[in-house]
């Protein structure tokens, strides 16, 4: 019987260590020390050539060639938009997200166009049968001569089919389900997912093949396994969403092709999910106007503004600690502004539960929201209307000072395409080029120049 020893790996970082751990030593996370059995008389074998790929030899940098060859453009704007222009051939994506968000009915949809336009595509599930998803397909109305389904996830037979198969995009769904036999360990644990991710990237670098893996995410809303999992990759992507909303957001977090934080925007529908072409317009669909805690905030998404609304309600509380509940911003961004306005504008907030949500489903992260937040507090508080053709946008600093925000005109050309005719901005020195004609900019200092022009008290 061959000898068994036990290690214990951390799930974030991947620190080996022969006893457990309720800290990891190296990142400092809690409970990610998990354990591994293996045999020590048969060692894995890290470095072993996946079958079929053929060994690279040193070249000259001169000799290289700077082609990085075209792109497979999917005819879907959204997608090709959050992968910086459409599929790198040779490139490996990671996409996780929530269970049930729809990251197997993205990639369906998505292997399905690509079967027609671009050749063979194998879709690789070790989570569903053949026939869940051939269901699936036949929901969304999906029909690809050229698509094959493999219900599979030992990582060598997968192999097989590819060298079989030639295919042009490859798409494993999920990666934690996907093991080797030279490991012994169980999949989805830390030397397997690592393993597996190591051999699917050197076939794409060496065959020209396009990968995607599927990630299973932790309640943290990372992505599980090992942190280098992320870093093999060429792309890391998150489809987000509220899963009681019908928006999806699929978010590039890490794209080494193209601009990372870009979002493309789909909406859930019963034929899968369809791309929404103007988010802002779709965002604001359902807006009610002159109505008091309400306002327009002009984000960034990677390179696209967008137009979201922003709600608030103050109420007095009957409890001794006031609520701050955010819903797509930032908690400690909450607590800067209210603390603001507090402070420095006199508004009794510590007397007040404030409720922020950001209508959609998007979160809303950059600080150039933080005006529209602050307004939007304010005119509950004072159950005063914003005018509907002003959208804000500015940083608020600790004195109530409003600070410059990047792209400027992307903001307002956005602003007037979705007829507003007035945008409070901060004021700058700066001069400001490529604006909008008939849109009037409202320059402010601070935030109380801003309240005094938007929701005075008098």
């Amino acid at each position: 019987m061959a000898k068994t020893r036990t290690k214990y790996v951390c799930t974030n970082c991947g620190r080996q260590s022969p006893r457990h751990f309720g800290k990891c030593p190296s990142c400092g996370e809690f409970n990610t020390m998990v354990e591994e059995i293996e045999e020590a008389s048969k060692p894995a074998k890290q470095n072993r050539q996946p079958v079929g790929i053929a060994r690279t030899q040193p070249q000259r940098l001169a000799e290289v060639s700077s082609d990085a060859g075209e792109r497979l453009v999917v005819p879907v704007e959204e997608f090709n938009r959050v992968l910086g222009g459409g599929i790198v051939p040779g490139s490996i994506v990671l996409l996780g997200g929530d269970p049930g968000i729809g990251k197997s009915t993205l990639l369906l949809e998505i292997s399905a166009i690509l079967a027609q336009s671009v050749g063979v595509v194998l879709y690789v599930s070790g989570e569903e049968s053949a026939r869940q998803i051939k269901m699936r397909a036949d929901r969304m109305g999906l029909q690809a001569e050229d698509l094959f389904l493999l219900t599979e996830t030992n990582l060598g037979h997968i192999f097989e089919q590819v060298n079989r198969l030639n295919p042009a995009i490859l798409i494993v769904d999920s990666i934690q389900t996907t093991y080797t036999e030279e490991l012994d360990s169980s999949p989805g644990l830390v030397s397997q997912v690592r393993e597996c991710a190591s051999r699917l990237q050197a076939l794409a670098k060496t065959t020209g093949i396009s990968v995607f893996l599927v990630g299973h995410v932790t309640k943290e809303g990372n992505i599980a396994g090992p942190r280098v999992l992320e870093h093999i990759v060429d792309t890391v992507l998150y489809l987000e969403g509220d899963p009681f909303q019908a928006f999806r957001l699929l978010r590039s977090v890490k794209n080494r092709f193209g601009a990372t934080s870009e979002v493309g925007v789909f909406e859930m529908t019963g034929g899968g999910l369809a791309e929404v072409p103007n988010p802002s317009e779709a965002f604001l669909a359902e807006r009610v106007v002159n109505a008091p805690g309400s306002t327009i905030a002009i984000t960034m998404e990677g390179t696209r503004p967008l137009l979201v609304e922003i709600q608030a309600l103050t109420s007095p509380t009957p409890f001794g600690n006031p609520r701050r509940t955010p819903n797509g911003v930032d908690m400690n961004r909450l607590l800067l502004v209210s603390a603001v306005l507090s402070k420095r504008f006199g508004l009794k907030l510590h007397e007040q539960d404030i409720f922020v949500n950001v209508i959609g489903g998007l979160k809303v992260s950059e600080p150039a929201s933080d005006l529209a937040v602050a307004v939007a507090m304010a005119s509950s508080y004072y159950e005063k209307t914003v005018p509907a053709d002003v959208a804000i946008v500015g940083e608020i600093g600790l004195s109530g000072e409003l600070r410059a925000v990047g792209q400027l005109a992307a903001r307002l050309n956005e602003a007037a395409k979705l007829g507003f005719k007035r945008v409070v901005i901060p004021r700058t020195r700066r001069k400001l080029d490529d604006l909008p004609r008939g849109l009037q900019l409202i320059e402010v200092r601070s935030v109380g120049e801003a309240l005094n022009a938007l929701v005075p008290k008098e």
